[in-house]
């Protein structure tokens, strides 16, 4: 019996709509209304009070989904092994918000497909699905860039970019797991 492949999940970007929630805090505490068409090519930190909002109590708990991540995790992990790999540690609430997020949302992962770390690198899998090129860069497996403003202006060298989670669970990449 072959064994099935294992997926490595990034959270922010790809299960966790971080863009949305910035544009929601910025709204909320200064009033200015940013649009995500005008994000393109930069990343999270360049939102004002990136800073303030990622030490807030309640960020990561109360993120949107990403349209389509349930059904498309869901999905995976029926075919694959599935570990939600997230950089947890450098914000305090961070990895209980996250751990409770995942929790609610996605009640078929199990504690022992989280993995919270500082970095990556070291995290072994045949597949990840990021959306931060310094994630992918390094991984010696198939890359999947999934779409963020941030990354809308990167390569990064034998990466597949997905149009988003419809395409991932169509892709034939995903059929030859």
């Amino acid at each position: 019996m072959e064994s099935k492949k294992q997926i490595l999940v990034d959270m922010d970007g790809v299960l966790a709509d971080v863009y949305a929630q910035f544009i929601n805090y910025e709204y909320k505490n200064t009033g200015t209304l940013m649009r995500i068409e005008d994000m393109d090519g930069k990343p999270e930190f360049s939102f004002p009070s990136f800073r303030r909002y990622v030490m807030t109590p309640g960020f990561f708990r109360t993120a949107p989904l990403i349209s389509g991540c349930v059904e498309g995790l869901r999905f995976l992990n029926e075919h694959c092994r599935v570990l939600i790999v997230s950089s947890a540690t450098e914000f305090p609430q961070s990895l209980p918000e996250k751990q409770a997020w995942l929790n609610e949302h996605f009640p078929f992962i199990t504690w022992q497909q989280m993995i919270f770390c500082g970095s990556k690198n070291s995290i072994q899998g045949d597949v990840m699905i990021d959306d931060h090129p310094k994630n992918l860069c390094h991984f010696p497996g198939v890359r999947i860039m999934f779409p963020q403003p941030h990354n809308s202006r990167s390569e990064v060298e034998n990466s597949i970019r997905v149009s988003g989670w419809k395409e991932i669970m169509s892709s034939d990449w995903i059929n030859s797991l």
